[in-house]
Order: structure tokens, then sequence, then C-alpha cells
């Protein structure tokens, strides 16, 4: 893991209660290695994974932006365990076992040790619990908004990886858990809606990537995604990878208790559902496979994969999907 907090000519000065680049490195991030080998203990430029027979290496990289994908006043172990857990998602819609990750951290301004050893002790936390290892990375500073990325790693069995693109006609869509519920978490952790029990708002703060689903999924998904930018983006992506359409029928969505209450709040039903499907940050699992494997998943069906187009239907009436999700410019 290398540092390189270069100093334009003319900036402030380096903080001296903060250790350099290098004493960060070895004091928050070292011990995420775990002592593995590959790592050189982070004192090289780069590390070396060795090759596992049988296995392809599955390699993913997300980044979160302060303002953008997270809170400004958000705690920093949480900020921390969110950015593993949105790349771990990604991990999960492949089939694939997590193994380590590299990370690249650009401090914003404000953002002093005690804060560091908060977001490096987040790290730890979600390290020890989904059993993966810290191999490299760099950090830097900016003067900008706290940048952070991770690139993860995982194993799936050779030639198998659940892809975007495997979509077969006729395919039912699926999806885990309840949709929604993260667009509607950072509502309520702006204090712009009730969430009594902090149900939502921890859907937001702290996704669980569901690594539970990785073994069905490569029996049984013909074409998987996690659902980052929203269920109607997301099952369309796969349906524009499969070179197919899809049609998704909205009152079957799965839905949290809060979900519903926001829901029967809204003066037009349907759009109250688009919005759900279109919120994002819900990362849960959106699948296509035969209609069977639905219940041997413990999934709901919310539509199918048909030869063209996209049909989205709500509150019993066809209803313009929008831009189905959140959408980078």
């Amino acid at each position: 893991m290398s540092g390189a907090e270069d100093r334009p000519g003319g900036a402030e000065p380096p903080d001296l209660s903060v250790p350099d680049e290098f004493g960060q490195i070895a004091r928050l991030f070292r011990p995420l290695t775990q002592g593995v080998a590959e790592a050189f203990d982070l004192m090289d430029d780069a590390a070396a994974i060795p090759a596992r027979p049988g296995y392809d290496l599955v390699i993913t990289k997300d980044a979160l932006v302060e303002g953008v994908h997270f809170l400004p006043w958000e705690g920093p172990d949480l900020i921390a365990r969110k950015l593993l857990r949105v790349n771990l998602s990604d991990l999960a819609a492949k089939g694939a076992e997590p193994y380590g990750y590299f990370l690249a951290t650009a401090w914003s301004p404000g953002f002093g040790w005690p804060q560091r050893q908060a977001f490096a002790d987040g790290l730890r936390q979600d390290g020890e619990a989904y059993g993966i290892v810290l191999l490299g990375g760099d950090t830097v500073s900016t003067p900008g908004p706290l940048t952070l990325c991770v690139t993860m790693l995982g194993w799936v069995p050779a030639g198998r990886m659940v892809r975007r693109g495997g979509a077969k006609l006729g395919d039912v869509v699926m999806v885990s858990g309840t949709i929604g519920d993260g667009g509607l978490g950072l509502m309520a952790a702006r204090g712009e809606i009730e969430d009594p029990d902090g149900a939502l708002s921890r859907r937001y703060r702290l996704p669980e990537p569901r690594l539970d689903l990785r073994t069905a999924l490569l029996a049984r998904a013909h074409a998987a995604a996690d659902i980052s930018d929203g269920l109607i983006a997301d099952a369309g992506h796969i349906a524009e990878a499969s070179g197919l359409g899809l049609r998704l029928d909205l009152d079957r969505l799965p839905l949290s208790p809060g979900a519903a209450l926001w829901l029967a709040a809204q003066p037009d039903r349907g759009e109250g559902l688009r919005r759900l499907a279109s919120f994002g940050d819900d990362y849960e699992i959106v699948c296509t496979g035969p209609a069977e494997a639905a219940q041997a998943m413990g999934l709901t069906v919310v539509g199918e994969i048909t030869a063209a187009g996209l049909e989205v239907s709500a509150a019993g009436r066809p209803v313009a999907p929008g831009p189905g999700g959140w959408r980078h410019t």
C-alpha cells in the first residue's frame, strides 16, 4: 500500500498531530491484512495474488463520495462498513466468495486522526465479519470531499460467474428481501420522514450484502445484478445485456413495514410504487431464471424477461418508468 500525499507548492503545511502516510499505513491499515503473506505487510507497492486452481478471480470496484453516497455527518466507522458492503454486494450478485480488497482513501480537510482511527475500526469490524483482508492500496489527501474507493476480489468456480447478460426469454425476474428501503432510509436519515425504530435508516447506512444467496445463484440463476441504482434500472441492465426485453409488475414488490406505511400515505399508489422501485441503495439481488427457482431460492417474482422493450405496471395500470433509478452524470 503506497502513500502519495504530495503537497503542491504554497499549500498549508501538514498537521503534525497526524502521522505521515507511512505511519498511517502502519498504524491504521497493516493490522487489517491479518498477516496474510500476499499483502507483504503493506510494505511494498503491490500485492501478489496466488492462483487458486479451478477458480476465476472476480474483481469489482465501487467508490463513495461524501455528500453523494453518504451524509457529511455520518460516523467514520459506518462509512467504512458501508464502503466494504456495497462492494461485497457486487460479489454476491456474481456468486463469488469474498477474498480481499484494495483500498484508496482521499482524506478531506477536517477528517483528522480520530476520524481515521474510527474509519479503520469500521474496516476491521466488517473485515472480520465477512472474512476479508486488506491487500494494499493508496492514501492521499484532497481539498475536496472525503473520497473512498475499494477494489474487491473474490473467487468463483471457473467459468461459472453469474453475469448480467445470461437471461433467457421466458425467465421470471426475481428479487431478494424488500425493495425501496434504501431510498426511504436516506430520507429518514435526513429527517424528512419518520422512522420510529430506525429500521429504514439502518438499511441505508449499513446494507446487508446478500452473500447468503451465492450458492443458490450459481445453481439456479441465469443472470443477476445487485440493486444499487434502483430495481427498474438494474433489472433493465440485465435485459439490455442479454439482448432481450423486460416486463415488471410493481404491485408484486416485497415491502418492509416501513415502506408499506410510506406507500399507504402516498396520494398516487402507482407513482409511489414506481419511486420505491427507482430509489436504489437497496443492495438486494435481482436475478432471472426458471419459474421454479423462485420458491427454491426464497425470492419474490416481480416480472419476466420478454423478447423486447420495457413494460412497467403499477396499481393495475401501465406507468412510465422514467430513468428507473440513479444515474451518474
